[in-house]
């Protein structure tokens, strides 16, 4: 791996990790302050909506600036942010800041890997970055849950704290723990050298810029592989989304857990996306990557069994196996879209293609989401929704790609470089 790699890994890593934790942060602090229950979806989707509102400007950003000072950039912007909430902004306001910080650093972080690693190993690449993403939702789960329970908040220093702080939030303490990862995040990234990959000047104008973001969504698209590639992960990114709120909903009303008890399922899922993860950066060469479609038939059709648990150690063991799934999915599928998208754009526009694409997916399906949870449709159904959306997708993904299998990957993405 290039020079930087594992910097920039470890620096994602604690960046993720605190992303997480604070989700479970505000989800407390809403239900502190009195907010019906279909607010918390509301958070996904302002921390989601950036992405697609400065998705056409941060893929050209990413390619015109520095990709290393762009993710010292994003993290301050978090920071700024936390400090926000610490101050006593809308917690829907400071959660969308964090997720406009999401949106410039994601970019800059597959940018610079698709311009570092070679195409032999960006495969590999991406199953570090996806295990240590997971590893950060894991970690961030169960640090957010930590960050909330009773135990935490009744400790003597920590009840020290709160008052010394003294702006009337009982949880001061723990969202200052959060800005100090942040921090951590962005000194880390300053071991992250330049990649010196250059593109042509970029005009900023909105119709120039718009012009060409919608020239890039349709090369991407008319690829036969960057078509499935684009839309497993669209489809896989929009259902994980509600997942972790469903997980949630699922663990206190059917199985009698907390809210901090419930991280533990979340967290649970996120073993297995690692272990599916590494299986597939081991098993699973780029010219194969297709061939693992199916494991997404397979969650849609393992996931009505949610509604037959009622015990913790089933659920946990039902949990564990979606993740699986899911994370043999998604290495694969990303690793062959930075290749397509590499070969067809260049780096950074094609992880803004992916980005807006994924996300689109999050704000639609949050948002069908929250007015079920609004309208007070039951669990089952929503369920049963979600199962039949990933079995059919990933199976309608399957037929074409058997159809026009006439598109094979081309190994010269390299030579684009």
């Amino acid at each position: 791996m290039p020079k930087g790699f594992y910097a920039l890994i470890t620096g994602q890593c604690v960046s993720a990790l605190a992303d997480n934790a604070l989700l479970l942060l505000v989800i407390a602090l809403l239900q502190l302050q009195g907010y019906p229950a279909f607010w918390i979806p509301l958070l996904k989707l302002f921390f989601t909506v950036s992405y697609v509102l400065f998705g056409p400007w941060v893929g050209s950003l990413a390619d015109t600036w520095s990709k290393h000072r762009l993710l010292q950039q994003a993290n301050a912007l978090k920071l700024f942010a936390c400090l926000g909430l610490l101050a006593g902004i809308h917690p829907l306001v400071a959660f969308a800041l964090t997720g406009l910080g999401a949106a410039v650093y994601s970019p800059a972080k597959y940018g610079w890997i698709t311009e570092m690693v070679e195409t032999d190993q960006l495969l590999k690449a991406n199953g570090w970055l996806e295990v240590t993403t997971v590893c950060a939702i894991l970690l961030g789960v169960m640090l957010g849950g930590l960050l909330v329970s009773n135990h935490w908040l009744s400790l003597g220093w920590v009840q020290t704290s709160v008052d010394w702080i003294d702006i009337g939030n009982p949880l001061s303490a723990s969202m200052a723990v959060i800005c100090l990862m942040y921090g951590l995040s962005a000194l880390m990234t300053l071991g992250v050298p330049s990649s010196n990959k250059r593109y042509a000047s970029t005009q900023w104008d909105i119709p120039h810029i718009w012009r060409n973001f919608c020239e890039d969504q349709r090369q991407l698209w008319r690829d036969p592989l960057g078509f499935v590639s684009l839309s497993i992960t669209t489809l896989f990114w929009g259902v994980s989304a509600c997942m972790q709120l469903l997980v949630l909903a699922w663990a206190q009303s059917m199985l009698q857990l907390s809210l901090s008890q419930a991280t533990y399922l979340q967290a649970c899922t996120a073993i297995g996306v690692v272990a599916g993860a590494i299986a597939a950066g081991r098993w699973v060469p780029l010219k194969n990557a297709t061939a693992v479609l199916g494991a997404g038939v397979a969650m849609g059709v393992l996931l009505p069994l949610m509604l037959f648990i009622k015990e913790w150690n089933f659920a946990l063991a039902l949990t564990l196996l979606l993740g699986g799934l899911g994370g043999f999915l998604v290495v694969p599928m990303n690793a062959l879209l930075q290749a397509r998208g590499a070969l067809l754009l260049s780096a950074g526009r094609s992880i803004s293609v992916q980005n807006t694409c994924e996300n689109v997916s999050i704000l639609l399906m949050l948002g069908v989401y929250s007015f079920l949870i609004y309208i007070e449709c039951s669990l089952s159904t929503v369920v049963m929704g979600l199962a039949a959306v990933v079995a059919l997708g990933a199976g309608c993904l399957m037929v074409k790609h058997a159809r026009d299998n006439s598109a094979p990957f081309k190994s010269s993405a390299s030579d684009s470089r």
